[in-house]
């Protein structure tokens, strides 16, 4: 994939998860329904909501630093072992610092 289409690609994600961070700002911020059934739902609700703006927040710093790496010429590049990332890797998730061993060894790491 050529450098510009992988940009417009990283670009538009990042557009499509700060779309979906506003909608979760604006559903967070609405006033508690006066209902206790109907509040415990809506609790529940935002505890799931904080969950997907954490993880939409984290997956803009990685396209961020995907932009990054392919403005500075080593996207495709595994940050870890330098070895190139696999194609059908970059195809699934574009911002992936990480080849396919290096990102397995990183989530047993964290798991452990």
């Amino acid at each position: 994939m050529k450098h510009e289409d992988l940009e417009n690609k990283l670009k538009t994600a990042k557009a499509d998860l700060q779309r979906r961070l506003s909608a979760i700002d604006a559903d967070l911020g609405a006033a508690l329904d006066p209902d206790s059934e109907d509040r415990v739902t809506q609790l529940e609700n935002d505890q799931v909501l904080t969950e997907m703006r954490k993880e939409a927040r984290e997956q803009i710093l990685s396209i961020d630093a995907a932009l990054e790496r392919l403005n500075h010429g080593t996207f495709g590049r595994c940050v870890r072992c330098l070895a190139p990332i696999e194609t059908a890797r970059l195809d699934v998730i574009p911002h992936t610092p990480y080849c396919a061993t290096c990102a397995r060894l990183a989530a047993e790491k964290r798991s452990s």
